[in-house]
C-alpha cells in the first residue's frame, strides 16, 4: 500500500490540539479538528476555525482528492447551502496555546 498524505497524518497527529492551516492560495487560519479519521489512504476529518478571523457558526471539513495526493478543506455556513470547497492544504503546523 502507498504512503499515507503528509499532511493528513500531521494534522490527524495533532488533533484534537489546534492546527495552524495555510491553504495553497495562501489563506491560512487556526483550527480544531474533533475527529479525524482514515479509511486506507482516503482521509477524512471535521472541525471549526479557532483564530481571530473565525466564523463561529461554520463547520470545516477535511478531505484527500480522488488521487489522494492533497487534503481539502471544505466550509459549511448558516449563509451557504451545502460544503463550499476553500482549496488543497499546502502547509499544517501544531499551535503552541
Amino acid at each position: 500500500m502507498a504512503d499515507l498524505n503528509p499532511i493528513a497524518k500531521r494534522i490527524h497527529n495533532v488533533q484534537p490540539d489546534p492546527v495552524r492551516i495555510v491553504l495553497e492560495s495562501g489563506d491560512a487560519g487556526v483550527y480544531r479538528f474533533d475527529s479525524t479519521e482514515f479509511f486506507q489512504r482516503e482521509f477524512r476529518g471535521e472541525g471549526r476555525r479557532i483564530d481571530a478571523d473565525a466564523d463561529a457558526d461554520a463547520d470545516y471539513r477535511l478531505i484527500t482528492s480522488e488521487d489522494y495526493e492533497r487534503v481539502l478543506l471544505g466550509r459549511s455556513a448558516p449563509d451557504v447551502e451545502g460544503w463550499e470547497m476553500m482549496g488543497a492544504i499546502a502547509e499544517a503546523e501544531p499551535v503552541e496555546e
